[in-house]
């Protein structure tokens, strides 16, 4: 009886994260550019965070970024601030909305939207050279930037 009383229990944590809606990139609601509610519904990991901050086939965020945590990651760039002690700086909603759409808290940043699906001037299929089919998706997943998010919000002063 206890095992599967603990079963069910088990079972509907499971289901509830497995669905979990991601709120679409159309959909997502900026307050001064940040964003409250989370994209996935699920916590964000900070372990995988790290991993896509640093991964240059992902968020690549080190090719414009410094970060001292990653310093095992060659190669980091100087164009935009340092992420030492963006968990400072700002907010778990600022830094939702600064990794999802940069250009509505910082209209002059050159930081990539990495949540946008729509408003490219001329959007292309990756590096073939060709104009966006329809496939055409955000940069990096909700989870992806849940998980960005956890992670930046880890580094302090």
């Amino acid at each position: 009886m206890k095992i599967s009383v603990i079963t069910t229990i088990a079972a509907g944590f499971v289901a509830s994260a497995t669905y979990a809606e991601d709120i679409n990139p159309t959909a997502v609601s900026f307050n001064e550019g940040a964003v409250e509610q989370s994209l996935s519904g699920v916590a964000g990991d900070a372990a995988n965070g790290r991993i896509i901050v640093g991964d240059k086939g992902q968020g690549n965020c080190v090719a414009c970024h410094q970060v001292t945590d990653l310093a095992d990651v060659p190669f980091q760039g100087e164009i935009g601030p340092m992420l030492d002690g963006a968990g400072d700086r700002w907010s778990e909603a600022e830094l939702r909305g600064i990794v999802a759409n940069a250009k509505i808290m910082f209209e002059d940043s050159m930081m990539p939207s990495f949540y946008k699906t729509e408003g490219f001037i001329r959007p292309g299929n990756a590096y073939t050279g060709k104009a966006a089919d329809e496939t055409f998706g955000p940069l990096l997943s909700a989870q992806q930037i849940e998980d960005v998010v956890a992670y930046l919000a880890t580094l302090k002063e």
